[in-house]
């Protein structure tokens, strides 16, 4: 349904604009069109109209309030034209039931709970029968806002509006605090590159690390293979802590066992002689 109401906003401000646009060189013609896109009953954004070249020839000429009206319906409120009825030419109903419509999307961009005393205050209702009568059938059936009447808090609840023009103002904060967010995320950025790069390199540097190492543990193995290669496998064994000395520390114990029981005649090289041994163990 917002859609549909924008894509109908979007037709109406092309054709006010070509016919805009047909009409130039008639002061009288493009004031008579503007009185006709501020009353239509389906049309709530007048700045595109505004800025229109066709438009701006009105300046300067006895038609020159029509832009002020134009601009007041495009940004100002009904509390805005009371303030200056005296430099406006008249409204018409139409015209003044366009504006009590804008007037309350212009209010509902503050709060989202409207009190019943401000809006017939701003709108110059009387009694709040009138002012919900205005609510439902005005505002609420033509779809520029949805809400909830509260008669006990004497309050209109706001749940959705629609958004009005943006004074030159207020374009000139959005496009501030724009620029400002830009900056902050282009910083974000940078910060973000930063950190990947320092990531990358001290990646590299892990693997260039790893490298190395590797490169330390497979020289060791040549190098241990070149020495064997070239001492000799028999060599190897035989030195300190090699194959040889591990049968003498195996053989050793026994040895020694034998020469505590026979002494130390009875044996050689751990070998005992048989007319040591008692003749009950010489079938052993």
């Amino acid at each position: 349904m917002a859609m549909d109401a924008e894509r109908r906003q979007a037709e109406l401000i092309e054709q006010f604009s070509a016919q805009a646009a047909a009409l130039s060189s008639s002061a009288p013609q493009l004031a008579a069109l503007v009185l006709e896109a501020t009353s239509h009953p389906a049309l709530f954004a007048f700045s595109e109209l505004l800025s229109l070249p066709a438009l701006s020839k009105l300046t300067g000429t006895q038609y020159a309030s029509s832009l002020d009206v134009l601009r007041l319906f495009a940004y100002g409120t009904l509390k805005d034209y009371k303030s200056n009825s005296g430099t406006l030419p008249a409204l018409l109903p139409d015209q003044v039931r366009k504006l009590k419509q804008l007037s309350v999307l212009t209010l509902a961009e503050s709060t989202k709970v409207l009190p019943y005393d401000q809006l017939m205050q701003e709108l110059d209702v009387s009694n709040v029968r009138e002012l919900e009568d205005f609510l439902i059938n005005e505002c609420m059936y033509s779809g520029i806002v949805r809400g909830k009447l509260d008669q006990l808090r004497r309050c209109f609840e706001v749940q959705f509006a629609t958004g009005r023009d943006l004074t030159p103002d207020q374009l000139n904060n959005m496009i501030d605090t724009f620029s400002d967010w830009l900056g902050t995320s282009d910083n974000l950025l940078h910060q973000i590159q930063e950190k990947i790069k320092w990531a990358d390199t001290m990646s590299e540097v892990n693997k260039k690390h790893q490298k190395e190492f590797e490169d330390r543990v497979e020289e060791a193995k040549k190098s241990i293979k070149a020495d064997i290669d070239l001492r000799g496998h028999d060599d190897f064994l035989s030195e300190p802590g090699g194959i040889m000395d591990f049968e003498e520390d195996r053989i050793r114990p026994k040895r020694q066992f034998a020469d505590k029981l026979l002494g130390t005649e009875a044996t050689t090289n751990g070998i005992v002689s048989m007319k040591y041994l008692p003749p009950h163990l010489w079938k052993c």
